[in-house]
């Protein structure tokens, strides 16, 4: 999805190391991505613009969170998804391919704002058509990951169950024996 792939563009070292790399402010990265996204700009982000850019970020973080705690998003939070939308400029056609039909959006602007209303639209439509009960935060306290649990139990839990799971299961397996390691030198 889009909204989640631009809001993960602030990467947190799963690992622990405390290092934190906005991708945002990688050329390369923020090419691959649009180009990922077939999205259509005509330049690279000005000041301004990767302001706004980091600024929805934000606004999506704090919308995301509150649906991750169970809670719904403040009315000034839709408000200002609501102006981000605005600034779109879409062309929707139907588009037939094989045996289905497929809803098509082509962008009439090439700006930053109109890819901004993208990234609001994806959000608002899941949050409209979708399930936002099953946006995550990765429970990982290195990792933040925002993903949705698509299982159907809604028990995911971390972001990659190979990676953040793997390695908070050894934590707390690691917790446990130094407590009991612990509790067994004050035995002595």
């Amino acid at each position: 999805m889009l909204w989640d792939d631009f809001l993960n563009s602030l990467h947190h070292d799963w690992r622990g190391d405390g290092a934190i790399d906005d991708r945002l402010d990688q050329p390369e990265w923020l090419d691959q991505w649009v180009e990922k996204h077939q999205l259509s700009v005509d330049h690279r982000p000005s000041p301004k613009e990767f302001i706004a850019l980091k600024q929805l970020r934000t606004l999506l973080h704090r919308i995301v969170t509150d649906f991750a705690a169970n809670s719904s998003p403040s009315e000034e939070d839709i408000e200002a998804l609501n102006k981000v939308m605005a600034d779109g400029a879409v062309i929707r056609q139907l588009a037939r391919n094989s045996e289905r039909y497929q809803l098509n959006l082509y962008a009439i602007g090439h700006q930053w704002s109109h890819i901004q209303a993208e990234i609001a639209a994806s959000m608002a439509q899941l949050i409209a058509e979708g399930e936002p009960s099953r946006i995550r935060i990765c429970d990982n306290p290195n990792c933040l990951w925002v993903y949705y649990d698509d299982t159907r139990n809604r028990s995911k839990r971390y972001c990659d169950d190979k990676l953040c799971g793997n390695l908070m299961k050894v934590r707390r397996f690691r917790a446990r024996q130094k407590v009991a390691s612990d509790l067994h030198k004050h035995e002595h």
